[in-house]
């Protein structure tokens, strides 16, 4: 099987994200997200259980750690390992053109 990332992408902006899961085996899941302007609500954080492996291909975003006093800014290329349970949120993705992220989730150890 194969595709290109960049295929099939919604205009900006878009309502809601863009979920795809391109591959999933036991333990480890890679998806494909496309953000068109979105963000996370005020005051929620991501804490999830499996870590989590996240590029940025095009547009750019800001992530930000709850232990950290400010967020990061992304731009394509930069990518970064989310350790489980690092709570952490999407402060911001580009509005005019779409955030192409590739994501790998990894199941935590039994």
């Amino acid at each position: 099987m194969s595709a290109n990332l960049f295929d099939g992408l919604p205009p900006a902006p878009q309502p809601e994200e863009l979920f795809e899961t391109l591959c999933a085996r036991p333990g480890v899941r890679i998806e494909r997200i496309v953000s068109t302007g979105q963000c996370s609500p005020p005051g929620f954080w991501y804490d999830q259980p499996g870590d989590e492996w996240v590029a940025l291909l095009s547009g750019s975003a800001t992530l930000r750690f709850e232990d950290e006093a400010t967020g990061r800014e992304l731009r394509p290329g930069d990518w970064m390992f989310i350790a489980a349970h690092r709570r952490h949120r999407v402060e911001r993705t580009d509005a005019t053109t779409p955030s192409v992220w590739l994501a790998v989730h990894l199941d935590p150890p039994d």
